[in-house]
């Protein structure tokens, strides 16, 4: 199922819901139906693993190691 960004016409709200084509959507906020689709920004492809390399760099060199494994820990810590 895709997820869609939709902004709710009565009370202003942005929300995302995981949707099929013939789910009727409502607001979380005011409960209203009468909400619009909107257009959502690409994300840009195979980057992740990139990304967390690069945030468990930057833990480590902060001197936390919370997002890693206990296995990962234990050989970050040797080195």
């Amino acid at each position: 199922m895709p997820l869609h960004d939709f902004h709710c016409r009565k009370c202003e709200m942005n929300f995302d819901r995981l949707v099929r084509g013939d789910t009727p959507i409502t607001c979380p906020g005011c409960g209203s139906d009468q909400v619009d689709k909107l257009l959502s920004a690409p994300q840009a492809p195979g980057r992740s693993k990139d990304i967390i390399a690069a945030g468990r760099a930057a833990a480590a060199r902060e001197g936390h190691f919370s997002n890693y494994s206990a296995s990962d820990q234990a050989r970050t810590r040797r080195r």
